[in-house]
This record gives C-alpha cells, sequence and structure tokens, in this order.
C-alpha cells in the first residue's frame, strides 16, 4: 500500500512505516554520535511508543546498552489501514535492537489497569529480576480507573475564569483569536484522575511491593511549565492542576522507595510538537514563534537532545540539579528571559498575514508530520509498505 497523509485537525490519521523507521534510526544516530554512558541497566518505560517516553528508551538502549521493556496502547496495522506511528515507531526501534543484540520487550495495553501491571511484573521477574530505573511518560486524554471502572475525561480549560487569546489553525496558518469557557470543579477533578500522579504512584507501589525494584531505583515523570503567554491554558488550567498533582507525588513515591534508597523525580521539559501539544489551543503558535526564536540562536532540542541530556546531566550523576521546588529543569534553554522577550515581542505582532514571515510555522507543519513518518527526507512515499508488519517481542 502506498501512505498518504490524512491530517483531521490536530491528529494525522495515517502513519508511514518506513518514516517512522527513518525517525528512530535518526534518533539512534544521535545518541550513539554523542558517546556512550554508564546508567541503568535494567528500565521499564510507561509510555514507550512516542515523543518524551520513546526517546527515553531509545538513550537508554543506545546511550547505555540498557534492557528496556515498554508499556503502551498502539493500533497494529490491518488491511487497508495503517498501524498507528507509535506502533511502526516501536516495530522500528525493536529491528534496531535486534540488529545491536539488544533486548527489548513490550507490553500493548491500557497502562492505568491492574492487568497490564501485573504482566510488567512478571515479566521483569522472568527476564529482568528487577528494575533499576522508571520512566513515566504517559499522555492519554481518557482513564478508566482500576477501581471503580469509572471512565475520567480530561479537559484542556482555564480554571476561575474564561480565557481569550490567539491561536492558529496549524494546517492552514490561519491566527485567529480564540475563547474557552472556564473548566467545572469536576472536570477539573477528571483531569487530575487522568494526568496527575495517582496512576505513577499505583505503578510504584505495584512494583515495589512485587519485589520488582533494585536498591537505589530511580523513577522520572515528565511535566511542562512553558511562559506567561501559555498560562492561564496550561500551567494555571486543568492540564497545570494535573501537573501539580503529579509533581507533589515525586514526595509520595520518595517515602515509598526509602527503604530501598531509591528516589523519585519530574523532569520540566521543554515545549515540542508533539501529538499531545497539537490539541492545546495557542500552544502551537507559541512553538512556532519559540522555534523560531531558538533556531535562529542554536538551542533548539528535540526529544532525543533533550532526553540525552537528562540521562547525562541528571539520571546517571549522584548529585541532581533541581530547582527551589526539587524539579529538574531542561526547559532552562527555552525559558532563557531574552529567549522569552524575543517570543513575547513576536507574539504581540503577529497575525495570519505575517505567521509565515516571523514564526518557523513552515518547520512546525514538517516536524507535524514527521511525528507520523511523512515529510522525512530521504524517504520514498512512492513505494509500497507492508502496513500490516506486527512486533514479535510482544508480551
Amino acid at each position: 500500500m502506498i501512505v498518504k497523509p490524512r491530517v483531521k485537525g490536530f491528529i494525522c490519521i495515517t502513519s508511514h512505516p518506513a518514516g517512522c523507521h527513518h525517525n528512530i534510526q535518526k534518533q539512534i544516530q544521535h545518541v550513539q554520535s554523542n558517546g556512550e554512558f554508564a546508567g541503568p541497566k535494567n528500565v521499564l518505560i510507561i509510555g514507550a511508543s512516542t515523543g518524551y517516553g520513546l526517546a527515553s528508551r531509545i538513550v537508554s538502549a543506545f546511550g547505555n546498552k540498557a534492557k528496556t521493556l515498554a508499556v503502551f496502547f498502539e493500533r497494529p496495522g490491518k488491511e487497508n489501514k495503517p498501524a498507528s506511528a507509535g506502533y511502526y515507531n516501536t516495530l522500528a526501534f525493536e529491528k534496531e535492537c535486534e540488529k545491536s543484540s539488544l533486548y527489548c520487550k513490550h507490553v500493548n495495553g491500557d497502562a492505568f489497569s491492574k492487568e497490564v501491571k501485573a504482566k510488567v511484573v512478571e515479566t521483569i521477574k522472568k527476564d529482568l529480576g528487577k528494575v533499576d530505573l522508571v520512566i513515566y511518560s504517559l499522555a492519554s486524554p481518557k482513564r478508566l480507573h482500576p477501581d471503580s471502572g469509572v471512565l475520567h475525561s480530561s479537559v484542556l480549560k482555564p480554571i476561575g475564569q474564561s480565557f481569550t487569546s490567539k491561536t492558529i489553525d496549524a494546517n492552514k496558518g490561519i491566527v485567529r483569536e480564540i475563547e474557552i469557557d472556564k473548566a467545572s470543579e469536576e472536570e477539573i477533578a477528571n483531569t487530575i484522575e487522568v494526568m496527575g500522579g495517582d496512576d505513577w504512584y499505583r505503578w510504584m507501589e505495584t512494583l515495589s511491593e512485587a519485589h520488582a525494584l533494585e536498591e537505589h531505583v530511580s523513577t522520572y515523570a515528565y511535566s511542562y511549565i512553558g511562559p506567561s503567554i501559555t498560562y492561564p491554558i496550561y500551567r494555571q488550567g486543568t492540564i497545570g492542576r494535573a501537573k501539580e498533582d503529579l509533581e507533589k507525588t515525586t514526595f509520595k513515591i520518595k517515602e515509598l522507595l526509602a527503604p530501598l534508597k531509591g528516589e523519585a523525580y519530574v523532569s520540566v521539559n521543554k515545549a515540542l510538537v508533539t501529538q499531545s501539544s497539537s490539541a492545546i489551543p495557542v500552544v502551537p503558535l507559541y512553538i512556532a514563534l519559540l522555534y523560531q526564536v531558538m533556531k535562529k540562536q542554536g538551542t533548539n532540542e528535540g526529544c532525543i537532545e533533550q532526553m540525552y541530556r537528562l540521562y547525562k546531566n541528571h539520571i546517571t550523576v549522584e548529585n541532581k540539579n533541581v530547582d527551589a521546588k526539587g524539579l529538574i529543569r531542561i526547559d532552562d534553554l527555552e525559558m532563557d528571559a531574552a529567549t522569552q522577550k524575543e517570543v513575547a515581542d513576536l507574539w504581540g505582532i503577529v497575525t495570519t498575514e505575517n505567521v509565515y514571515d516571523i514564526s518557523d510555522l513552515k518547520g512546525y507543519q514538517r516536524e507535524f508530520l514527521s511525528l507520523f513518518g511523512f515529510e522525512c527526507e530521504g524517504v520514498d512515499y512512492e513505494m509500497e509498505q507492508n502496513i500490516g508488519e506486527q512486533l514479535k517481542n510482544l508480551v
């Protein structure tokens, strides 16, 4: 089948196997070109098929020759319907691991469920004995609560009052004003249930009770703060409230891991073009302006650069560099005062008429499509693809 991109709203509903493989190889090359390091050897990544979770897996395996066990929820290809990009990413990762004789296995299912947690514990016991690093990088819009059976849905809304700001239709390049109603208390609570720290804690509790954690184990979750431009819809909105809950959970997990002398951290990462960020009003326009400034400065980083830096400067060193709230900040280049002033100045003047001139919207559009394996240099998009190839190492 010849696969072409089909974009609906903020999602591409097709993905390209060869393009996804190209992206994985590119990330592996970045890691290998920057050198190997000593670090955790048995790594569990929860949410490992796209974005920061996928980059964490690549850095673990190809920067440190770690054995990686991953959890994700992705759709395999069938008949005339390609698999999800995360499935093809994992298929490519699996093939590259096979070339390098690296252990990798995966669990494809609902990470919030008790059943998936039990399957992961069983696999750790059988194959790895124990894990010494747990990465928690889930990005899901819904959560079926494992105890109550209630389906919680997250929302992207401000808290306290409605919010009006600029946003962009990234496909059409149209800058417009958007007004978003404030969230109800129920919507806030549901968003925290989906995106807060409860499931991260449950994972660590399950692994601890199963004696599946090494002494001195560490666990990391990922968060975002961002600038004042996005505060009302992000950090001061429903997502931000959930991220605050996630960050507070580190203290509970540290208490849980105290007998093992374990540690828990939240890493605040840079704004990037991801399937998640593309769905948040205001954020795509901010990213397009941010990329324009950071690329000009030579400071822009993608997922793999961010995760390599996290591993080298934090995960593999004894003394972690944290801020006053105990957070690791690898968003430092984004939040540089001069960078943010320039972005804010551009934000004040951006319109539909000048957006392609003063922002990197073309780069944003290319990077968005590349998430799904399209717009990748050197890939022949007229070549027939095997869209139904299946993963070998599923548990």
